[in-house]
C-alpha cells in the first residue's frame, strides 16, 4: 500500500487545498453538466475539444500510479485520490466526515445525478461505498490506529432518494483486532440503508501508546 512521508506543513497542505478543492469542485459540476446537458451536439464537440485540451495541460506533469496516501509528520493523513472522501477525485460524493466525543461519527451530503441507479435514487453500490468509508473511519480514528473491513452486510430499507441525506456510524463492540461497527443513510423520514460491520485492525499495526510514542518522534525530528 502506497502509505509515504511528506514533509509539508499545515500552512502549504491549506495552500494546496484552496487551489484543488475548487478545481475539484469544478470538475464535478462539469459531470453533473454532461449528464444532464440537453444542447446542440456541436456545443458539445466542442466542449470535448476544451476537455481534451486541459486533459493534456494537466497531464504535462504527473505522478505515475495512484495518488496514494501521503502522512505529515503528525501523522495526519491525506487520502486525496479516496474514491468516498478523496478531495482531488471528483466523482468522489463531497462527504466530509466529522468526529465525536461519543466515538461515533456524522456527515451530511448531497447526492445528485453523477450518483444515480434507479430513476431518481442513489445506486445501492453508492450507499454500500459511503457506508464503508464510515465505518471504516469511525474505527480508525476512535481506535487511534487504521482499520480495513473485513465483512460488510448492507439492508436496503426503502429506496434512497437523491438529493440531501444524512449519515451517521458508530463502534458497537470489540473482539481483540476486530471491531463491530454500525451505520446508517437516512434521509428526512428517517433510515433508508442501514450496514453492520467487521472492521479489522492489522496485526502488525502500532496501537496507541506506541502511535503516541512515534508522533512525539516525527514532531520532534520536525523542529
Amino acid at each position: 500500500m502506497d502509505f509515504r512521508l511528506t514533509d509539508m506543513t499545515d500552512d502549504e497542505i491549506a495552500q494546496e487545498l484552496s487551489v484543488v478543492e475548487p478545481l475539484t469542485d469544478s470538475v464535478r459540476d462539469l459531470i453533473d453538466a454532461v449528464i444532464r446537458t440537453e444542447v446542440d451536439d456541436d456545443v458539445l464537440i466542442a466542449a470535448r475539444e476544451q476537455i481534451d485540451a486541459v486533459v493534456t495541460s494537466l497531464r504535462g506533469n504527473q505522478k505515475p500510479g495512484s495518488y496514494g496516501v501521503p502522512f505529515t509528520r503528525k501523522l495526519h493523513g491525506m487520502p486525496y485520490g479516496n474514491a468516498a472522501v478523496g478531495k482531488r477525485n471528483a466523482i468522489a460524493p463531497p462527504l466530509r466526515v466529522e468526529h465525536h466525543d461519543d466515538g461515533s461519527a456524522t456527515s451530511e451530503v448531497v447526492l445528485g445525478a453523477a450518483y444515480e441507479g434507479p430513476a431518481g435514487l442513489v445506486h445501492g453500490g453508492i450507499s454500500a461505498m459511503l457506508l464503508d468509508q464510515l465505518l471504516g473511519e469511525v474505527v480508525s480514528v476512535s481506535q487511534g490506529v487504521p482499520c480495513f473491513t473485513g465483512t460488510l452486510t448492507v439492508k436496503y430499507l426503502r429506496p434512497t432518494p437523491l438529493g440531501p441525506l444524512s449519515l451517521r456510524a458508530e463502534t458497537t463492540g470489540s473482539e481483540g483486532r476486530k471491531f463491530f461497527v454500525h451505520a446508517e443513510i437516512s434521509d428526512a423520514e428517517g433510515p433508508t440503508v442501514t450496514a453492520e460491520g467487521i472492521m479489522i485492525s492489522p496485526a502488525n499495526m502500532p496501537r496507541h501508546e506506541e502511535l503516541k510514542r512515534l508522533r512525539a518522534e516525527l514532531a520532534a525530528s520536525a523542529e
